[in-house]
Parts: C-alpha cells; sequence; structure tokens
C-alpha cells in the first residue's frame, strides 16, 4: 500500500526530495514576514474572486481575513520562521484542519492556480524560492487530496460494516 506521501508524488509529479527542499534553505528569513503575507493576501483575494462557485463554496465558512491570517502563519512557520501558527491554533494537522473540505483533485488544481498566479504576482519573491514554494505547494496540495481519499475510504468502510463514529471530545 502506498503511504500518502508516496501517493502525493505521484499524483503531483514533484519527488518528495524536492517538495522538502524549502528544508534546505530558511525562506523566512530570506524573504520576510510581510512577503508571505503578501502572497496570502494575493492568494486569499483570487479565491474568493474565483469566478466557479463550487471552488468559492469551499471558502465560504471562512472570513476571508481569518484564512489570510492562518495560511500566512503556516507559511512563515512551515518556511523557517516563528511558530506563529501553532502558537495560535496549536499544531498545523493540515488533514485534519482539512478534514471537512472537498479536497479532490480539482480542488487542488484550482488551489495550485491561484498559487501560482499568486507566486507571479508577489514581487518579493525570487525565481529560486519561486519553484522551492511551488514544488512544496504542489506536493502537500495533493498530499491533502490522498488524505481526503484515505478519509472517504474510512468512511465507506464505517457505513458497509454498520461502524458509528464516536464524535471528537
Amino acid at each position: 500500500m502506498q503511504s500518502l506521501q508516496e501517493k502525493a508524488s505521484q499524483w503531483s509529479g514533484v519527488k518528495q526530495e524536492d517538495a522538502f527542499a524549502i528544508d534546505n534553505t530558511n525562506l523566512f528569513q530570506k524573504l520576510g514576514l510581510q512577503t508571505f503575507v503578501n502572497l496570502s493576501t494575493n492568494f486569499y483575494n483570487r479565491v474568493y474572486d474565483d469566478e466557479e462557485e463550487w471552488f468559492r463554496s469551499i471558502f465560504a465558512s471562512s472570513k476571508k481575513e481569518d484564512a489570510i491570517q492562518n495560511q500566512y502563519e503556516f507559511f512563515v512557520q512551515r518556511m523557517g520562521g516563528p511558530p506563529l501558527y501553532s502558537r495560535r491554533k496549536g499544531h498545523p494537522a493540515l488533514i485534519g484542519r482539512h478534514r471537512p473540505f472537498p479536497v479532490t483533485h480539482q480542488a487542488a488544481e484550482r488551489w495550485l492556480h491561484h498559487m501560482l498566479l499568486a507566486l507571479d504576482s508577489t514581487p518579493d519573491i525570487d525565481v529560486d524560492s519561486k519553484v522551492k514554494m511551488i514544488n512544496f505547494f504542489r506536493h502537500t496540495a495533493f498530499f491533502l487530496v490522498a488524505g481526503d481519499e484515505l478519509k472517504n475510504q474510512n468512511l465507506q468502510f464505517q457505513c458497509k460494516h454498520g461502524i458509528q463514529q464516536t464524535p471528537a471530545p
């Protein structure tokens, strides 16, 4: 059985070593906090204005300002900066935090479309950093797709076997 990371590599076309090349450079030190704020703002402005209702609906339960903050704090933390996200929200637990949303191949590709445009419109990001970030984002998007697929398989198994999921405390 393939691991979620292996599926993410297969589906994204990004090898794990390329996806995690962000760990070889402290992108937070290199780019600074404001660059991540700008990237996240550019991204979510595009997402909330997306012409596809099915895609916008994924984000409908979140305020744009909160989504921007969650994203830039996660990026800062993941790319070498202080643990802003964890201090405020706890462990990132990406699959768990995205569990309520339909994280499909189509949604991942749409997310990536907006992220590529946001990266291109954030002038403080140099080409090398952009390549590292694109590889990380692409791999991570499909890691979440793999996690969503696993969630759906577990739900099907539970339904088939009459197992009721116990609510979290």
